[in-house]
This record gives structure tokens, sequence and C-alpha cells, in this order.
């Protein structure tokens, strides 16, 4: 069809100047977490498992221990409606970080994970701390888990152990790769609490870079678990990395649900879901409904 004076209409659609190799590699980025978890503002209820083998704290409990008690609170979890668990190595403290975690609690967690993983039918995720990126994507292949928590995607930190670390974006992509499992998503901290980020890294710079690096979705953190981050730190980084879902990551309750939830995509529960609102504590299902229904009403209102 000729337009005026003589000329072609080219009339070329956008994604026709993409190669297919970019088709490929960005296409497979999450595009909503209602994608991965069947609904909008997604919760997911945090399993701390017991401490495993080789941990300081660890008192002899055998495998069969360890994952009655994460059962018992991801079956707590899952029938007062959350969305998603994660299995967290949460009391294997003081922390390694990254490639320093030890063998056997790598297995540990990987049994324990199994178990949840199958007998629930919600996303499962993994968390390995001090960012172990690399170990928390070899546990959910292993586990048949849908997203890994990484501590740290790109930039560079002190942890509260006082080690050194830095992103592992790299190795992630080309490990994901190798192991054909890239329908496990990441979702990465910026900000991350327990840590103090290098000076000149600012939150809004550190969210480009995570996202830039293809992160599935962004977690933004207080400064220490069950700590809520600020509305304000929420808002910014949502409008710097626009449509990338943002978590939050810690101390969500019930009464600031409507707050952060204006400008996060979901959230990731621990501290409040347990009795009294203690971390180590056992899951309360009465704590796990109030919020779920807070949450179902800040739905309803968009």
């Amino acid at each position: 069809m000729a337009a005026r004076g003589g000329r072609r209409s080219l009339h070329i659609k956008v994604d026709d100047l993409i190669p297919e190799w970019a088709k490929n590699f960005y296409g497979k980025r999450l595009r909503s977490l209602e994608e991965l978890f069947g609904v909008d503002k997604p919760i997911i209820g945090m399993v701390h498992l017991i401490p495993l083998p080789g941990a300081p704290a660890y008192e002899g409990w055998s495998m069969d221990d360890v994952i009655e008690y994460a059962l018992r609170d991801a079956r707590i979890l899952v029938e007062n409606g959350v969305n998603g668990l994660i299995v967290e190595n949460m009391w294997d403290l003081p922390y390694y970080a990254s490639r320093r975690i030890p063998p056997e609690e790598i297995a540990a967690h990987a049994v324990a994970a199994r178990e949840i993983a199958k007998s629930f039918d919600v996303p499962v995720g993994i968390t390995s701390i001090h960012n172990g990126g690399r170990i928390a994507l070899g546990i959910a292949k292993a586990a048949g888990a849908k997203f890994i928590r990484v501590c740290l995607y790109t930039g560079a930190l002190i942890w509260d152990t006082g080690e050194i670390d830095s992103g592992n974006a790299a190795d992630l992509m080309r490990l994901r790769k190798a192991l054909y499992a890239e329908d496990i998503k990441f979702f990465a901290d910026i900000y991350k609490k327990h840590a103090v980020m290098l000076s000149g890294i600012d939150p809004e710079t550190h969210a480009i870079w995570t996202d830039f690096y293809l992160a599935d979705a962004l977690i933004v953190t207080g400064r220490m678990t069950g700590f809520a981050p600020d509305v304000d730190l929420v808002k910014r980084v949502k409008e710097v990395v626009g449509e990338t879902p943002v978590i939050i990551g810690s101390g969500l309750t019930a009464e600031n649900a409507e707050k952060l939830l204006r400008y996060a995509d979901g959230a990731i529960v621990g501290t409040y879901f347990k009795v009294k609102g203690i971390t180590q504590n056992p899951v309360d299902p009465a704590r796990v409904k109030r919020l779920m229904e807070k949450v179902k009403e800040v739905r309803a209102h968009g």
C-alpha cells in the first residue's frame, strides 16, 4: 500500500526488529508474580528450618524431625491462604557467606525442601543464607522448587558477620542454563537486610543494576529480620524498575500491608506469622488468617 507522494508505508512492528536470540533470552523472564502464583499481590510464607547438621545450634535431630517441623509450619501457612513458600536455613547461624556454606547443611536443606515441594500445591522457593545463590539454585533443581531468593545478585556489601561479598548474577545465569533450570526464577534482594552496601551504591542504582541483569523480581527489606522497609523506599524502587515485580522482603504486618502493597507487587512474610510475632516461634494460624484477610481487602480495592 503506497503512502502519499508515492512513498511506500513500511508498517514495521517493533517485534519484527528484535532478533530471535533476544526474544528467547529476555522472553524467559517472569512477566508478573501472578504468572507464577496465580493471584495478584501474592504472599509467600517462610518455612524456617530448625538448625541443620553442622550448625552450632544443631542437637542431633534426625532428618525426620527436621522435616516434621517444617511440614507443620508449611501446612498451617498453606491451609490459611498463603500463595507460596520459601524453605530457608534460618537457624544455621552464625551464617557463612556464599560458597563457604558446608555440604552437610546443603544436603539437609535439599532433603527438607524436596519434602515441602512435593507436599503442597503452591510454588516453593529456596533461600540459602548468606548469599548461597549457586547453592540455592542447586537445591531448587534437586527439590523441584520454582524460584530462589538471591541475597546479593549485583553490587557489593559487608555482611553482619564481617565478610565482604559481591554479586553473583553472572555465575547464576550461566549455571541455570547449564542445569537446564530456566524454569527456576530469580528473586533478588536490593539493599539486603543484615548487611551494609559499599559506599556509593544507592538503592535506586542497585535496583537498576539488578533489573538490568534480568532478575525476575526485586526484594526490598528493612534493616533486619522483621523490620519493614520505608514506604518511600519501596515507591522509589518501583518507580525505577517499572513493570518488574517488587516484593516486600521483611516486616509486612496486617497493620502496614495496605501502605506497603500500594507500591509492592507481593510480599515474603516470616516473623509476623509466628506465635506472638517472634521469629523463632512456630507459625500461628490465627496470625496467618489475620494478614491474609487484610491482603484480600487490599486486592479487592485494587
